[in-house]
């Protein structure tokens, strides 16, 4: 009963006999219907369907990973790649500089360090010097003549030193 209506609704949806779906309050009308026009015109108007595909839950999936996000499923039994393979090294030496390459900056923009310790710590970082944001912080604490409000002394203009020439009068 109305496998010819299913096979004709299948090529017009181009999909399976199997996913072709038919409003029951409507049978009679397609009943009726014999050729591909009129499976058509019911299609439009509602009374055949196509059933969506059936795929894998990803239950399963989203479940293991929150499990992995916790830091669970990672241990030696786990791993196929390589270290490389399973996190870059480029890439974290990459994201640890510029963390503290901006936290540099930071230090400076704000005052709290002066540009010949940026100039240090900077060349420190980039040598590899440091281990991690914190590694600068305690860095830091240790060596204080770095620090902006340690180097408040003034300078002041020597009074044999040569002056700029545009500062100089013209004789």
């Amino acid at each position: 009963m109305l496998r010819v209506q299913k096979r004709l609704a299948s090529q017009v949806l181009n999909c399976s006999p199997k996913r072709v779906w038919f409003d029951e309050d409507r049978l009679e009308d397609i009943k009726q219907s014999i050729t591909k026009h009129d499976i058509r015109l019911l299609v439009g108007d509602g009374a055949i369907k196509e059933k969506p595909k059936n795929s894998t839950s990803k239950v399963r999936v989203r479940k293991l990973k929150i499990q992995k996000s916790k830091g669970r499923r990672k241990g030696p039994g786990s791993r196929k790649g390589k270290i490389n393979a399973r996190v870059n090294v480029k890439n974290q030496w990459m994201i640890k500089v510029r963390v503290q390459r901006n936290f540099i900056k930071e230090l400076v923009d704000k005052k709290i360090i002066t540009r010949t310790a940026y100039r240090q710590l900077y060349l420190k970082s980039k040598g590899g010097y440091f281990r991690s944001k914190r590694h600068i912080k305690l860095f830091l604490d240790e060596h204080d003549e770095m620090l902006e409000k340690n180097n408040t002394k003034q300078v002041k203009p020597d009074k044999n030193a040569e002056k700029p020439k545009r500062l100089r009068k013209t004789e």
